[in-house]
């Protein structure tokens, strides 16, 4: 073998920039379900069992494609552990002197292939839309990089709903249209579900015997595992959920875990699915008149806005972005968060769903988990960490400006101009959480408060300083100095009472 071509678990895809670059007459590719991979941090059960069940796969298509694989599976005896490791295993089997891969997501692994051992060229990812160059070019000069302003660039680029040079429907944004909270009485489809197969199977004994201490439930495990299921899966959403996406992606309701979300970002995050095609997809349903624009709007522009713009971000940041504190934020992250006690129905249910699913859609971590530990203080590295671990769709690049920056604000306003805190009002609007929670929503002081309503006003006084010039918060610090003085005394004191719990290791 005269090269070996490393696959990663989140790149299987046939497009593969080192896939196009390598000859599957003499090169070799190397794939390997590594322990070091599967335990930097202690991923969820469902999504190791993803990525192994879908390598194995995507390995076995490679395979019957006329390419050799070298396969190792995580109990193989020779098996070394680590990708480095494999390589170099794999190198001293074949004589192979030189490696190719396609640039990993995240900055740690980049890391380890730039220093290994064995020369390791390290091609564009180019299955997304943007280049780290074209996001480089539009970042330039720009005092501020709101995704707004390059997602309109991206419908330029790729012609998504656009009419000549203008944005279908004369406005390139209809959230105004998706803010509904959701009626008791609606039936959503839900994302399409998949019987394991063998193969998946005995990824699943193997998940269970090796990963079994890990939070979240592995079974019932239903996640498509092959390109063709994921397209399966994509028809289903854009017949039965989309239509009614748009209305109700912001709600929240007990019992309803999905609602009419497409529950992609696992399918398009380890490669089974592409981003313009998902999009394309989406646009001819609105094109033959089967959804309306808003929904397909908005559901494009979190694939081709917000999905590619985190993913600059991530890069135009460098290798310091997960870490950045910038409010110096340093509480430890409760119990709750992994399936303890709490009195609070709203983080019950979102951390329930959360070891249930291995999911939760973007308002349930930004509003519920991610308000409340920006609210109590948390260690942003801590809270980032959990949603690396809990997450099916948690890769770094995208998981890391979605927390370090749009939900913990720890990255200084690169990607928000405000932080992301609420009250429970929110919470209470867009759910029906608050119905039966042991705290009362409608309360604003004293023992049976909402958390988040006492606490929202401590985390501004408390950043006071940074925060009071900010044109965005005005209105809040205005609301906040007219209340009577022992008002805000009594607002502090309650504040201060739940965070001593927390601190305390007690129930809030």
């Amino acid at each position: 073998m005269s090269r070996l071509i490393l696959v990663l678990g989140d790149q299987l895809s046939e497009s593969l920039s080192a896939l196009r670059e390598g000859n599957r007459h003499t090169d070799l590719v190397v794939m390997a379900e590594v322990m070091e991979e599967a335990t930097y941090v202690r991923h969820h059960p469902k999504k190791i069992a993803l990525i192994f069940a879908a390598m194995r796969k995507f390995a076995a298509a490679l395979e019957r494609d006329g390419w050799t694989v070298a396969y190792a599976q995580l109990d193989d005896t020779e098996n070394s552990g680590s990708i480095v490791g494999e390589l170099l295993r794999r190198a001293e089997q074949t004589g192979a002197q030189s490696a190719i891969c396609t640039e990993p997501g995240e900055w740690r692994l980049i890391n380890k292939l730039t220093h290994a051992p064995i020369p390791t060229t390290i091609l564009p990812d180019d299955r997304f839309l943007a280049s780290h160059g074209e996001f480089e070019a539009w970042a330039e000069g720009r005092k501020a990089l709101r995704m707004e302003y390059f997602y309109r660039d991206m419908r330029r680029k790729t012609g998504l709903l656009m009419e000549g040079d203008q944005p279908a429907g004369g406005q390139w944004n209809f959230d105004h249209d998706n803010r509904k909270p959701a009626p008791g009485d609606i039936v959503p489809e839900g994302p399409l579900r998949f019987e394991p197969d063998t193969v998946t199977q005995e990824v699943l004994a193997l998940v269970e015997a090796r990963f079994g201490d890990h939070f979240g439930t592995l079974r019932p495990f239903w996640f498509a595992t092959t390109r063709g299921q994921a397209l399966e899966a994509l028809a289903h959403f854009v017949e039965h959920s989309l239509p009614s996406f748009g209305d109700y992606q912001d709600a929240m309701l007990r019992g309803e875990d999905f609602l009419y979300h497409a529950i992609f970002s696992p399918y398009m995050n380890i490669g089974l699915l592409g981003p313009l095609e998902v999009c394309q997809a989406a646009e001819a349903a609105y094109q033959k008149g089967n959804a309306p624009l808003n929904a397909v709007e908005g559901f494009i522009r979190q694939i081709i806005g917000w999905r590619e713009y985190v993913r600059g971000i991530y890069f135009l940041e460098g290798p310091d972005y997960a870490k950045r504190n910038v409010l110096k934020q340093t509480r430890d992250l409760p119990a709750m968060y992994w399936g303890g006690p709490t009195k609070m129905a709203c983080m019950g249910a979102a951390v329930e769903q959360t070891a249930r699913e291995a999911y939760a859609h973007h308002i349930q971590r930004l509003m519920v988990t991610g308000n409340f530990a920006l609210l109590a203080g948390i260690d942003p590295g801590q809270v980032s960490d959990w949603y690396l671990e809990v997450y099916a769709d948690a890769f770094e690049w995208v998981e890391a400006p979605n927390v370090v920056g749009m939900s913990q604000f720890a990255d200084g306003g690169v990607i928000a101009s405000k932080p992301y805190v609420s009250s429970g009002a929110y919470i209470n609007r867009m759910s029906d959480y608050c119905k039966g929670c042991a705290y009362k929503v409608s309360q604003k002081t004293g023992e049976e408060a909402c958390p988040f309503n006492t606490l929202y006003w401590h985390f501004l006084d408390r950043h006071r300083e940074r925060f009071s010039g900010n044109p965005r918060m005005g209105n809040m610090y205005g609301t906040w100095d007219r209340m009577d003085a022992e008002k805000r005394k009594t607002i502090i004191a309650d504040a201060d009472a739940i965070l001593a719990t927390l601190d305390a290791g007690e129930i809030v």
